[in-house]
């Protein structure tokens, strides 16, 4: 799977004295020729927007106070054993999911991108990763829980240690450090993984938790951690838009991988990860809680997945055409969403430019 004649995609290789001036069509999404370190002239605008926005939603979890959420996790009658049980297995998925894919950024993603826009991007996702998982040590701290348990249940829960594991499948030959793109089987490799981290793992398997934490936002409880919720799905929504425009991008500068048997494959991934999701939410809400339920769950979770094939240029997977959680899309919102929050909410200069789901 390597190339013997691959572009330097460090950039860290030797200068080339003398060597003429870049231009914005030489640069590629994989395989450039061009150097990764120049950034200008620029090619890929979207990308540079997107880093722009991203940077404009900054936030950090210790901007939110945590007092009303500790007052009624203390609180013997404050939530329900259900909601108690489906916060704790939300937030063990959370806190080491985003780990998994700061990870998979650093080791991975930012290797073989070889645009330099898109670097500078990965750099601030790798950034919102880190303060994302930070906000979990956050919670985990102002609410007293258990750290090992937390932090733990990915390998202790099976409907977490599931989904975790079938992300990682797809970075087995990344992570190898002799793998290199510039073969048509290595770069379906790259783009499969892609699929995995941005379409599934940030596109999927993040929302039924969104909803999960939002819903108990809209009834006044916990309402420290709906909000720092709220922060996480908006820089989420860039993340998953990102990771979208890189495959599509790759897509058309290189037509040969799609493949109408990588495209079923493709699909196939999406079924697989669709009922993997569907599982977890039977696991965390075995009864229902807070109008939440797993079959409802799993329509959720058949609109998102039809959702994200069509994004990514394939045609809906179950039909599904209806929303049965339309209030999401204003809690993407911030502006939408105050009256529902008493704390301190900081708004931030993109939100009302940026296109949420």
């Amino acid at each position: 799977m390597t190339t013997t004649e691959s572009p330097d995609a460090t950039g860290l290789g030797t200068i080339d004295r003398g060597a003429g001036r870049i231009d914005a069509d030489s640069k590629r999404m994989i395989n450039a020729r061009a150097d990764v370190n120049q950034l200008l002239p620029m090619k890929y605008r979207w990308a540079w927007d997107k880093y722009l926005a991203a940077c404009n939603n900054h936030w950090m979890p210790t901007e939110v106070s945590m007092q009303a959420d500790i007052a009624l996790w203390k609180s013997p009658n404050g939530l329900t054993d259900d909601e108690r049980t489906m916060l704790k297995r939300n937030l063990g998925f959370f806190a080491t999911a985003e780990s998994l894919v700061a990870n998979n950024i650093v080791l991975a993603v930012y290797r073989h991108i070889t645009n330099p826009e898109c670097r500078q991007y990965l750099l601030r996702q790798a950034f919102e990763e880190a303060v994302h998982t930070h906000t979990f040590q956050y919670i985990c701290e102002s609410l007293g829980l258990v750290e090992g348990e937390l932090f733990n249940m990915y390998r202790e829960v099976p409907s977490i240690t599931d989904k975790d594991a079938w992300a990682l499948r797809f970075t087995q030959n990344l992570e190898n450090p002799d793998f290199a793109t510039g073969t048509p089987e290595a770069d379906q490799h790259f783009l499969r993984d892609l699929v995995a981290f941005y379409v599934v793992f940030e596109g999927m398997w993040f929302y039924t938790g969104f909803a999960q934490i939002l819903s108990l936002g809209r009834r006044n409880k916990m309402v420290g951690i709906a909000e720092q919720y709220q922060y996480i799905l908006r820089d989420e929504s860039i993340h998953l838009n990102f990771g979208i425009d890189c495959i599509n991008q790759i897509k058309i500068e290189n037509p040969h991988l799609w493949t109408p048997e990588f495209q079923e494959e493709v699909r196939g991934m999406l079924l697989e990860a669709c009922a993997l999701e569907v599982a977890y939410a039977r696991d965390t809400m075995p009864r229902g809680v807070l109008g939440l339920s797993a079959e409802l769950c799993e329509q959720y979770m058949h609109f998102i997945t039809d959702r994200r094939a069509q994004q990514i240029g394939l045609a809906p997977i179950f039909g599904e055409q209806e929303n049965p959680f339309p209030w999401m899309s204003e809690a993407m919102d911030l502006q939408k969403e105050k009256n529902f929050f008493e704390t301190r909410v900081i708004e931030y200069q993109s939100g009302g430019a940026l296109d949420w789901d």
